[in-house]
């Protein structure tokens, strides 16, 4: 295949889906979680939903990064660019984010905050060369995908002394955020979610490469295929994980295999251990605190670490209670669990994470048309 129309093929999905249905058990249940958001809309998208057996299942994990950022981060970036003489640089989908009391970037900007939306890192760069007298920090999110481009960042303003520039660092882990859901029965007492197989990220992937996923497969004895972002990438990723379930199998494959390998992008991993460091604990939303699940700036470039230069400390945060999005976020529940999902909430009136992201499970829903009530979630015995 070389176009992304072959990636799309009608007949050639319908043909997999009745490989599909031909292969699962019919006294079986395949509970497979796809980590990353980008196949959760892909899913909704292509209808690929549609076209599995009922006990094909798949659970909504939670690979976006704008909604794992707790409420507590978020009001630390609304309060630091509320600051005399700080410009806020961020990605568009942080900027609707409902912080505590409803507060967002977006209405802090509303009332005078110097919030900009920047494309990359390096725009946020260029503003700080650019502007001298203001102090320029970039609200850095995101997974292993986006660390890279974070790094060069740091590494470009210590070389060039820029000292009105820093990086509000927010990047977090995807192995560990694995790890903590399959232990989350056991050591945070969270509700079971079972899950026989999980899709791995491709953005991700191509970064880290095949191999961390191995430790699922030997410790926890769940299968994991790396799946590309295309309906057939998906439909055949699916099948993977139904054979090596029936099989008894459970192994790291790649079906992504025109852009991840075992060992991932080097020259972007050790450009990310030469400027950050694992954090020894870091919260995440709907996950709680996760050791070792998110990067700190090592002590050579502290100078541009806002969290350090700015004396910044997460204070008490304000939940909304009625959203669903930490449930949703862990594979515990379905948007159309909430009782807000559609009606309070909508992408023009986010109240959760989940409906403001590109990659967030609410999102997906309303946007393709899923906003019917559907048999709700139950936790493992």
């Amino acid at each position: 295949m070389k176009y992304v129309e072959d990636f799309r093929d009608g007949r050639i999905a319908r043909q997999i889906a009745a490989q599909i249905a031909a292969e699962v058990q019919a006294d079986r249940q395949y509970r497979l979680m796809e980590f990353c958001g980008g196949h959760t809309h892909a899913i909704f998208r292509y209808g690929v939903k549609d076209l599995l057996p009922p006990n094909v299942r798949m659970i909504h994990g939670p690979g976006c990064p704008v909604c794992v950022l707790p409420i507590g981060r978020l009001d630390m970036a609304i309060e630091l660019a509320k600051r005399p003489g700080v410009t806020l640089c961020t990605y568009g989908d942080m900027l609707r984010v409902p912080g505590s009391r409803r507060q967002s970037l977006l209405k802090a900007r509303a009332e005078g905050a110097d919030v900009r939306m920047v494309a990359s890192t390096l725009d946020a760069l260029q503003l700080a060369r650019a502007n001298p007298e203001k102090h320029v920090v970039f609200f850095a999110i995101g997974f292993e995908t986006t660390t890279p481009p974070t790094a060069v960042a740091l590494k470009l303003a210590r070389a060039e002394r820029l000292e009105n520039f820093s990086v509000f660092c927010n990047h977090v882990l995807t192995p560990a955020a694995i790890t903590n859901i399959l232990e989350a029965p056991e050591i945070r007492a969270m509700e079971a979610v079972e899950i026989d197989g999980f899709l791995g990220p491709a953005h991700v992937s191509v970064v880290i490469g095949a191999q961390p996923y191995e430790f699922f497969a030997e410790e926890f004895a769940k299968p994991v295929v790396i799946a590309g972002f295309e309906p057939l990438d998906v439909m055949q990723s699916i099948l993977m994980l139904v054979r090596q379930i029936n099989e008894g199998r459970a192994e790291v494959e790649n079906q992504y295999i025109r852009a991840v390998t075992r060992h991932g992008n080097e020259t972007a991993k050790a450009l990310v251990a030469e400027v950050f460091e694992l954090a020894r604990n870091f919260e995440w939303r709907g996950l709680g605190d996760v050791p070792y699940s998110a990067f700190r700036i090592r002590d050579a470039y502290a100078d541009y670490d806002a969290e350090r230069r700015f004396g910044l400390s997460q204070g008490r945060a304000q939940e909304n209670k009625a959203c669903d999005c930490p449930k949703i976020l862990r594979g515990a529940a379905i948007p159309t669990d909430c009782k807000l999902f559609g009606k309070q909430c909508t992408p023009q009136t986010p109240l959760g994470s989940c409906m403001v992201s590109d990659e967030g499970a609410c999102a997906a829903y309303y946007k393709y048309g899923r906003r019917a009530a559907a048999p709700r979630m139950e936790a493992a015995e």
